[in-house]
């Protein structure tokens, strides 16, 4: 149940300004109604004032797998479909808690867990959805080892798998109507080897050229656009040449091919936060030797992925693409940014940028009128202190999605 809700006072920071601007923010039926810096007239609202604290949208995450219940992600495959629903619907409200009130999920989630959430069956961020990704045989979603000879089919079907695999333009085609049908909002490729995936060196590159014109052109028939699992800056070139736009992790990226995305209008997701804790955690936590082994070499050159892209004028929208028991680690991924980027550049990658990305421009990553209700109020200012942005949503006195509040402390 909704209410009519006015903040007042409020330190407004959406990424639209260099800076945060006071004002007052209206909220009716699950949207924002009226935003003013002057005062608002609304008698039966419930008024909050916010002197002192930042009011922000939600928080969008562009890259995640809310169905990675493990590390292994060859034993997550392997789980019964109750398992994984339920493990992912403690995953998504985890996210919601930390102030994410909606994420992208890059190869996964199906329609029918985008359903449970939306029929009010867990608490949990609004879900865009590639369904499963698609992979070559040995590529990034196959998670069989050398002597596996499952069929290529096996992984379409399961929940808990983030892919599936096909080979050759026409099984490329199927595959991208397929699932566009079962209600994809996009197209997900594996376009280079990966760290989770035991038989691909991160220098492999994925498909063929023709394979990857295919995924997008079935994706632009359809309205949308496909994303890429990217490293290297050759692969990377390749797939914006291609029509990819939408580019995963770039840790290999260099400055003539990131100059040359953001002439053609792509948008970078890097998801630092996870290669800090595949190298801490992944060894304990189950992932394989064969893929440990790989991890430096992209964690390494990751900070520096994000100041060649800056210079470059391309475009980032915040992701974390973490793990099983490493979800809790998401917004860790504010202050590594912040190491060598301004503060109001990470902000924008997790608000306007994000939105830009989901093509959902005026509908969430912003507090302007007719955006939905999904607002954040920070205790103090996360320009000075990203930290407040960190953790699991301590520095978060109140949450709110669709005009309702899913967390507040604001009395207390």
């Amino acid at each position: 149940m909704t209410e009519s809700v006015l903040f007042e006072n409020a330190a407004i920071l959406d990424g639209t300004a260099e800076g945060a601007v006071l004002g007052h923010v209206l909220v009716e039926g699950g949207n924002i109604k009226e935003v003013s810096d002057k005062p608002i007239a609304a008698a039966s609202a419930r008024r909050i004032d916010l002197r002192g604290r930042t009011l922000m949208p939600g928080l969008i995450d562009a890259h995640v797998h809310v169905v990675a219940g493990v590390v292994n992600l060859g034993l997550n495959a392997m789980l019964p479909d109750a398992v994984v629903a339920f493990r992912a619907a403690k995953i998504m409200n985890g996210m919601l808690m930390r102030g994410f009130t909606t994420v992208r999920d890059l190869g996964g989630c199906t329609h029918g867990l985008r359903m449970a959430r939306d029929e009010g069956h867990f608490d949990g961020p609004r879900l865009n959805i590639a369904g499963k990704a698609l992979s070559q045989t040995g590529g990034h979603c196959d998670f069989r080892g050398r002597h596996d000879t499952r069929g290529t089919d096996f992984f379409a079907a399961r929940l808990g798998s983030l892919g599936r695999l096909v080979d050759g333009v026409p099984d490329v085609r199927r595959a991208c109507r397929e699932e566009i049908k079962a209600g994809a909002d996009y197209i997900k490729i594996m376009a280079n080897g990966g760290v989770a995936s035991p038989t691909d060196p991160i220098a492999f590159v994925g498909f063929s050229r023709e394979e990857v014109l295919a995924a997008v052109e079935e994706a632009e028939n359809a309205e949308t656009y496909v994303s890429a699992h990217l490293y290297t800056d050759s692969a990377i070139h390749r797939a914006v040449d291609c029509g990819v736009r939408s580019l995963e992790h770039c840790n290999l990226i260099q400055g003539p091919t990131a100059r040359f995305a953001a002439e053609r209008g792509a948008i970078a997701c890097p998801t630092l936060v996870t290669y800090q804790a595949l190298k801490d955690e992944g060894a304990s936590l189950g992932l394989p030797a064969e893929s440990v082994n790989k991890i430096d070499d992209v964690r390494t050159a990751g900070l520096r992925s994000l100041e060649i892209m800056r210079e470059a004028g391309l475009m980032m929208a915040f992701g974390t693409d973490l793990l099983g028991e490493m979800h809790r680690h998401q917004s860790a991924e504010f202050v590594i940014r912040g190491e060598v980027l301004p503060a109001i550049e990470v902000i924008r990658s997790a608000t306007i940028n994000a939105a830009k990305l989901l093509m959902s421009e005026g509908k969430i990553g912003c507090v302007a009128p007719g955006a939905y209700a999904d607002l954040v109020v920070v205790e103090g200012d996360p320009l000075k202190d990203l930290s407040l942005l960190a953790g699991q949503g301590e520095g978060l006195s109140a949450i709110m999605l669709g005009g309702r509040f899913v967390k507040n402390a604001l009395a207390a």
